[in-house]
């Protein structure tokens, strides 16, 4: 086998921790003497030890000249466990074939070298644009600090989220909507509007068994959210979060009485100041938030540039109606030049349904 199938082998370990490393990177590793592997694991868990450090010790054989292949540089500091460049140095490994750099100052370049200083030898850049992709949020918060920002939404063949009654459940098949709930356990918030707990009273949670509900952030500019309502109601079990423009303090108490943490933002055409709202959840440690508002929200995210990525889900259904939503609402562009671009199209087909992924063009969006 070459390098790059086990790399590839070390990517898909990497994928077994989708949803429980943020706002760690997933990272995968696999271990390799005479051509035949010892051992292969991945990071688990945030704070819990990384995916090096897992395939050492759980090895059980001698490792003394052997390779070890890890989708990203090691680390070479003390957080919240030890170093995986210091156990790699201890067990012998001879050579280490790494994917991608870490962007990481503590790390970002400092790994490679402290290995090489203590004799071993490293090959970079294996697979490292696939060992880049599964960690896209990674990447983007180290870069920014704010979250990864994935804009969603289901819509027939003729654009429509709804009929014009707002009926809209539901729009795509029951295996588009699995795979949505994947979605919820692998980005660490979902972020809805007021119109959105109005409407249909949603749990935001994931439905998946053993999945990790994500932490759900309310944009409501005028603190309208029913304390009925379920999010309200479920806001000790499950962490919520309201940004809102109000600051009176009593308003502000009822909420925090029952659960939920209250963010306070300026305003930008009279609604939350979402770009404020992405640096204040970045400081707190949320490295990528699931966007399932309605037109409006959609809208605004966009147009106050915090959107990274586009998941449109297609239903082969046509609703027709001139007045029945579309996915992104607002006063729209007046020219087809101002139009957000989007660029790199992903397209699967989820049994009858159609998804297609974008990423958002940097230059599309309002700096």
């Amino acid at each position: 086998m070459a390098p790059e199938d086990y790399m590839r082998i070390a990517i898909n370990e990497a994928l077994k921790g989708e949803g429980w490393t943020n706002p760690n990177p997933m990272v995968g590793a696999v271990i390799v003497k005479d051509g035949r592997i010892l051992s292969k694991d991945y990071h688990h868990k945030c704070g819990e030890y990384h995916a090096e450090r897992n395939a050492i010790l759980n090895c059980g054989e001698d490792m003394r000249g052997a390779e070890i292949y890890v989708t990203l540089e090691p680390c070479c500091h003390y957080g919240k466990t030890p170093p995986c460049t210091e156990i790699i140095i201890q067990s012998g490994i001879r050579k280490v074939y790494v994917g991608s750099m870490d962007k990481n100052p503590l790390v970002a370049g400092k790994g490679v070298e402290m290995l090489k200083a203590h004799g071993i030898e490293v090959v970079t850049g294996v697979l490292e644009e696939e060992c880049r992709a599964i960690n896209q949020v990674f990447f983007h918060y180290m870069d920014n600090k704010t979250p990864y920002v994935v804009m969603k939404y289901a819509m027939t063949a003729d654009g429509k989220i709804a009929t014009v009654t707002g009926a809209s459940k539901w729009i795509t098949g029951e295996a588009s909507r699995e795979r949505v709930q994947r979605s919820r356990h692998k980005y660490m918030g979902i972020m809805v509007g007021l119109g959105t707990v109005l409407a249909d009273n949603p749990s935001l949670t994931c439905r998946i068994a053993g999945g990790r509900n994500p932490i759900r952030i309310i944009c409501d500019t005028r603190l309208r959210t029913p304390l009925d309502s379920q999010v309200v109601q479920t806001a000790k079990n499950v962490r919520t979060i309201i940004a809102t423009c109000v600051t009176e303090k009593g308003q502000i108490r009822a909420f925090e009485d029952m659960g939920c943490q209250v963010v306070v933002t300026g305003e930008y055409e009279g609604h939350v100041d979402l770009r404020e709202l992405m640096r204040i959840l970045g400081e707190r440690g949320i490295d990528s938030i699931l966007l399932e508002g309605g037109g409006s929200l959609n809208a605004s995210a966009l147009s106050q540039g915090i959107v990274q990525k586009v998941e449109s889900y297609i239903a082969p259904k046509l609703f027709g109606g001139a007045l029945a939503k579309s996915p992104v609402a607002g006063d729209g562009v007046s020219e087809p030049d101002l139009a957000y671009l989007l660029k790199n199209p992903i397209i699967s087909r989820i049994e009858e349904d159609i998804l297609i992924e974008w990423e958002v063009a940097d230059c599309s969006q309002e700096s």
